[in-house]
């Protein structure tokens, strides 16, 4: 039986070979952002702007809007959480240090910054290209999903800063630390 094995060149679709090579080139690109988060938190702020002007000039998209503003409050969450969560872990040691004499262990998030940055990017992009679909234009009144919005944003994050504060711990490093100690 002839054509039967795989001892031949493998025909690969050009269709295939381009979603390839564009995906290649496109990890590429993110690859080389990554060690410059200023950079890409500015080329963030343009595309939110861009977002934001384009919402404001159709004067429509409120919902799209609300569910942008929810997601990106649940990607916040999850960038100021640590990794392993002191109130649902039920070993005996600490996972925080919680007194000056507890071991130094470093703060590891729950969602990386780079992932946070990249799904915030990819969030304002798709909410962009759905200002054009009239389907997702649904007629509301804007102000009351503004003020649910705000006071679901309060609430959440009161809860977080509790959660902070009973476990003392800091989700931001800002330089070196230095002691004083005399």
């Amino acid at each position: 039986m002839e054509g039967t094995g795989g001892g031949g060149p493998s025909a690969v679709s050009p269709v295939i070979q381009w979603k390839t090579d564009a995906s290649r080139l496109f990890q590429y690109y993110l690859d080389k952002t990554t060690p410059h988060p200023v950079y890409r938190w500015v080329g963030t702020l343009v595309v939110a702007a861009i977002y934001v002007l384009r919402v404001f000039y159709v004067q429509g998209f409120y919902v799209v809007s609300y569910g942008l503003g929810i997601y990106l409050l649940n990607l916040l969450i999850g960038f100021l959480s640590p990794l392993v969560d002191p109130e649902l872990e039920t070993s005996n040691e600490a996972l925080l240090p919680t007194k000056g004499s507890d071991e130094f262990k470093p703060f590891i998030r729950r969602l990386p910054e780079f992932k946070f940055w990249y799904s915030i990017t990819k969030a304002f992009c798709v909410a962009f290209v759905l200002t054009f679909f009239s389907a997702f234009d649904v007629p509301v009144f804007w102000p009351i999903l503004l003020c649910y919005w705000i006071v679901l944003f309060i609430l959440t994050m009161k809860r977080q800063i509790v959660h902070m504060i009973k476990y003392k711990y800091v989700p931001f490093s800002i330089g070196k630390q230095v002691s004083f100690k005399s």
